[in-house]
């Protein structure tokens, strides 16, 4: 069942399912919690309470929002988690990794672990020698080119390098509801400032958190010329013992929706553990 809560600056939709300990869920930019939905049931019936977020400005949540920073992203999800009654394991993707890591230094009484998928955690740089790389120029090309035009077409393309050879079963429905979503007014505009957001304000949080991470990264992840070393650098940056790297064989940017089962299997696991390195 969807719901809303309204917090300072708009409304954020989510939905709930299950009951047990509380798992919050929230997506990168330009999707839906819908993008957790092979995700979702696995984790209700090993007894979760599972909460599906829509960021700011994206799925059902409102649009008119000031800021669409990471930390903005962190106030709505610990929101959301205060609503429901936390404390909570926080899984984010992609801008919503960084947004988790705010969340979790913040408020280390509501977060328990958190889980960063394909995160954009760290500040970027680019060495020209990173071009090199087909798939990472591919994927670079057009998230620039779709942030500077607003293009639905090169988000397609994009989303088709982030897919890299494994396609969800719905892969024709679930690019419909992208494309239905992102041209509802104000929603691509949403997308593109995300995009603007640097993760510096993320990236100064790491040492500052106190719970166990999980960060899991895709072989093949077009947004980063070496996606191992940026996961790295994310779990270096925390305190010693917190965080732990796993990496899935032929993942794109979306290890969740490529490869649900797997993923489901690593944070079950971590949920599992007492210690990062159990």
């Amino acid at each position: 069942m969807q719901e809303y809560l309204a917090v300072d600056g708009g409304t954020i939709a989510y939905s709930v399912e299950g009951s047990g300990a509380l798992v919050v869920l929230a997506h990168g930019m330009g999707d839906s919690r819908a993008a957790y939905r092979a995700v979702i049931p696995p984790l209700v019936a090993a007894g979760h309470r599972v909460a599906a977020v829509d960021l700011r400005g994206c799925g059902e949540s409102s649009v008119g929002w000031s800021a669409w920073s990471r930390t903005a992203i962190a106030g709505d999800l610990l929101a959301v988690i205060r609503h429901l009654g936390g404390p909570a394991v926080l899984v984010g993707h992609s801008i919503s990794g960084g947004a988790a890591t705010i969340a979790a230094a913040q408020e280390p009484s509501l977060i328990t672990k958190v889980v960063e998928l394909a995160p954009f955690t760290c500040k970027q740089s680019i060495r020209f020698g990173d071009l090199r790389i087909k798939r990472f120029r591919r994927g670079m090309l057009r998230l620039l080119g779709t942030g500077v035009f607003g293009s639905l077409l090169l988000w397609r393309s994009y989303l088709d390098v982030a897919y890299p050879g494994v396609k969800p079963a719905d892969w024709v429905e679930r690019l419909g509801r992208i494309d239905s979503l992102l041209q509802e007014p104000g929603r691509m505009k949403a997308m593109q400032s995300m995009g603007r957001s640097a993760p510096t304000d993320a990236g100064a949080q790491l040492g500052n958190v106190r719970c166990p991470v999980l960060v899991v990264m895709g072989t093949l992840d077009p947004d980063w010329a070496d996606p191992h070393a940026e996961g790295l650098a994310i779990v270096d940056a925390l305190p010693p013992g917190l965080g732990r790297l796993e990496m899935i064989e032929g993942a794109g940017h979306y290890p969740h929706d490529q490869f649900p089962d797997q993923v489901v299997s690593l944070v079950l696991a971590f949920l599992r553990s007492e210690a990062t390195g159990a």
